[in-house]
């Protein structure tokens, strides 16, 4: 059966991951070996469609195809400095890197599984989406 989701987290090295059925009930298991793109492209809160089947252990999805071909983020190229000096003679450099609330999801996803492998996914699911609001309420991701 053909469905659409969202990826929940996809581990680029690892090779899978979980998309959220837009139908709603159980995530479902994503492989590498199941992408129609290019791997790296496959982030959390990215759209895919997919087949459905059951494998082994639970729902597993084929085929998996993103809905939308994110644009290419464009090179800005930074700032001259004014003082003559370039950002490598400048130790305390005070450049953040700011990440949109998809990447800082996936990052956060990770992070939290890394650090207790024994949060189910709804537990997962609540300490991320009330780590995302405190973010946003702090301007801290970019919109």
């Amino acid at each position: 059966m053909l469905m659409v989701g969202k990826i929940l987290r996809f581990d680029e090295v690892r090779g899978y991951g979980f998309i959220v059925p837009r139908e709603g009930g159980e995530d479902v298991f994503m492989h590498a070996n199941d992408l129609v793109d290019e791997k790296y492209l496959y982030q959390a809160g990215r759209e895919v469609e997919f087949y459905l089947e059951m494998g082994d252990k639970g729902p597993k999805a084929s085929e998996i195809r993103l809905l939308h071909q994110p644009a290419p983020r464009p090179v800005v190229p930074a700032p001259a400095r004014r003082d003559g000096m370039d950002d490598a003679d400048d130790a305390d450099d005070d450049a953040v890197d700011v990440l949109t609330a998809a990447e800082f999801r996936a990052e956060l996803t990770e992070a939290l599984i890394e650090a207790d492998g024994t949060l189910t996914t709804a537990q997962l699911k609540r300490v991320r989406a009330r780590i995302v609001d405190l973010a946003h309420s702090h301007g801290w991701l970019d919109a």
